[in-house]
């Protein structure tokens, strides 16, 4: 009886969340090479190599970004990538509407050695043509380019797949006979007739019929690929659902803490921070130096700054010791834009439990972690997800047209295909 309620709750689940996980595989394939394939669409965006001079720092490229945009307001510089500097930007309130200046972009891109600009764009905006082709393609990963909707859709499908991962995992596993006794614990017997039985479940008959290898594909695929599809669903879940379901969860298990557990908004957006880029650069520089002495861990290279006028607070990044990811960083410290002072430093290994699984299933979903052979992983797996999804449709089709053929009073042989496909089903 319950293994009949998980084969629905598996079949209908599957089917709910075909469509999005089509979407997210295909995608998800693309994005392990995102800046790779960023590099051949818009060479345009990034430097010619030069002399090896020092690049300049975040807060001189801030300043330049603005003095070319005065209508403009820079809310982060990004060092993501050597031959570039990304910076965010926001029009400033017009004194006449109450409203931001319509700039026309919100990103600009600068040669970081030089501080000219590169180009820019409005992030996402594919009738901007080929320049945001990967942006959208992020967009349409991460919210199927519909905004908070699309956010809060795959947030829930990403929490379906994860606890589907569990419910498919349970009905590849053999039926446990009661009349022989089950497979008692240490029972040698027992577990050969376990995994004998178990066996086929792992294996594709690749010279069985198109139903029999679309199971096969199905079921095998999802058991050799189910430890990586568990920690995909998940890590989904917290892109998705960081500030909810995924914080309520990890927080009830181990110490776990991010800038919405920890940091609270201001009544009211603080729009002239006291201090200035130089300033917060420099106070950053050295709040990040004393914690470094004080936490045991080294700072290699900045990464980005960025002001958060809804917190009214400044976040400097850097990459440091504690990083596990193969590119960027992500050692943050926050302080007040303001009086300077310390508000909160994550790093994200070694200091709180939660945070180093946290950024685990980050660098592992970002396909930024253990260099190519990992990224060449994430790209095949994007596409097994959408095998798995196809196939698992096929199946339900082929039994439901069986279930169909049945309910015609003249097709015997409608009956004899249904006993074909609960046989194959059954593993046999």
């Amino acid at each position: 009886m319950a293994r009949r309620l998980f084969v629905w709750l598996h079949r209908w689940a599957g089917l709910a969340m075909t469509l999005f996980l089509v979407i997210v595989g295909l995608t998800g394939s693309l994005l392990a090479f995102n800046s790779e394939l960023e590099r051949l669409i818009s060479p345009q965006l990034y430097a010619a190599p030069g002399p090896g001079s020092a690049p300049l720092d975040a807060a001189a490229l801030a300043e330049r970004a603005e003095a070319m945009f005065p209508k403009a307001r820079v809310r982060s510089v990004s060092f993501a990538e050597p031959d570039q500097a990304g910076l965010s930007m926001i029009g400033r309130t017009d004194p006449a509407t109450g409203e931001p200046y319509e700039l026309g972009f919100n990103q600009l891109f600068l040669d970081p050695a030089t501080g000219e600009e590169l180009g820019r764009r409005n992030w996402a905006d594919i009738s901007e043509g080929w320049v945001n082709l990967m942006p959208f393609i992020y967009k349409l990963h991460f919210q199927l380019a519909l905004g908070v909707t699309g956010l809060w859709i795959l947030g829930i499908v990403a929490l379906v797949w994860t606890l589907d991962c569990f419910v498919g995992f349970y009905l590849t596993l053999p039926r446990i006979s009661c009349a022989r006794g089950g497979f008692l614990e240490g029972d040698q017997t027992g577990a050969q007739e376990f995994w004998r039985r178990w066996k086929p479940a792992w294996r594709v008959k690749w010279r069985g019929g198109a139903f029999r290898v679309n199971f096969d594909l199905h079921r095998a695929g999802g058991l050799w690929l189910w430890a990586a599809l568990l920690v995909f669903a998940w890590s989904s879940v917290y892109m998705n659902l960081w500030d909810t379901v995924y914080t309520w969860t990890t927080r009830a298990a181990f110490d776990y803490r991010a800038p919405w557990t920890e940091l609270s908004d201001l009544p009211k957006p603080l729009e002239a921070p006291r201090l200035g880029w130089r300033e917060a650069q420099a106070t950053g520089e050295r709040l990040m130096a004393e914690q470094a002495a004080k936490h045991g861990f080294t700072v290699e290279r900045p990464i980005a700054l960025a002001f958060d006028s809804g917190k009214g607070l400044y976040t400097y990044t850097v990459r440091s010791s504690s990083d596990i990811q193969d590119q960027r960083g992500r050692t943050d410290l926050y302080f007040d834009a303001d009086a300077g002072a310390m508000r909160l430093l994550l790093l994200p290994t070694g200091q709180y439990a939660g945070n180093t699984i946290t950024s685990w299933l980050y660098a592992l979903h970002m396909a930024n972690v253990f260099g190519l052979p990992w990224r060449i992983f994430v790209c095949g797996l994007g596409l097994a997800i959408v095998m798995l999804s196809v196939t698992g449709v096929y199946i339900w089709w082929k039994k439901r047209r069986a279930r169909l053929r049945k309910l015609d009073p003249h097709g015997a042989k409608a009956h004899s295909a249904k006993a074909h496909c609960a046989k194959v089903y059954a593993g046999k």
